[in-house]
């Protein structure tokens, strides 16, 4: 089979989406009720418009171009015992702290450890210049929706007042929500599952140093 070789006018729309995506920052969403999980939004579009009746394109006859999209480059790293997790996108930074590690069970009081964690991400939000944060609170799905809402609300604003001692920068904007067991990122079946979901997530836009 013959080798599939990239028109050259495709193959440079895509090297500058590439490029222009990781140049592009979005600011923080906020909308009272987001029809996508928090911190999935797309964070760039496609700067450069392809002509779909470009010869050097060679579609088949009836094929038609997808929407074109610019898909972020993420970086996860995760600390060994699983209690703290940082991604990076071309456009955000966020930080997910397990419950455990900052509050007692089914408690919204920070523990004596807390504070140290929530100031290394305060730490960071200076480094990145960020003006706009996001802390949003989510619980396992042990309990009533109700009190899990109520309880990762209360956490997200624990997290919030230590960020606003730590960084006093009255130009900053905070989102804070509560989202109970919405938008897991394990499953809720198991203990191990449900501790990754009960957590509070910090984040912010990529500065640009």
């Amino acid at each position: 089979m013959p080798a599939t070789r990239t028109p050259p006018r495709l193959a440079l729309a895509i090297t500058v989406a590439s490029l222009m995506a990781a140049l592009t920052l979005t600011p923080a969403q906020a909308d009272d009720s987001p029809s996508v999980p928090p911190g999935t939004e797309p964070s760039a579009t496609a700067p450069v418009e392809v002509d779909p009746n470009d010869p050097d394109l060679k579609l088949p006859e009836g094929a038609t171009l997808a929407a074109p999209k610019v898909l972020d480059i993420k970086q996860v790293v995760e600390d060994q015992s699983g209690d703290e997790r940082r991604e990076d996108t071309n456009a955000d930074v966020k930080f997910a702290l397990q419950a455990e590690v900052l509050f007692g069970k089914d408690s919204a009081k920070l523990n004596g450890d807390a504070r140290a964690r929530i100031s290394a991400i305060a730490a960071e939000i200076k480094n990145q210049h960020a003006t706009r944060i996001r802390v949003f609170g989510f619980t396992d799905n042990l309990g009533s929706y109700a009190h899990g809402r109520t309880l990762s609300r209360q956490r997200a604003n624990a997290v919030q007042d230590v960020l606003d001692q730590e960084l006093k920068d009255s130009g900053i904007t905070y989102e804070v929500r509560g989202y109970s067991e919405d938008y897991p990122i394990a499953s809720n079946a198991t203990e191990a599952g449900r501790k990754k979901n009960r957590r509070v997530e910090v984040s912010f836009p990529r500065g640009e140093n």
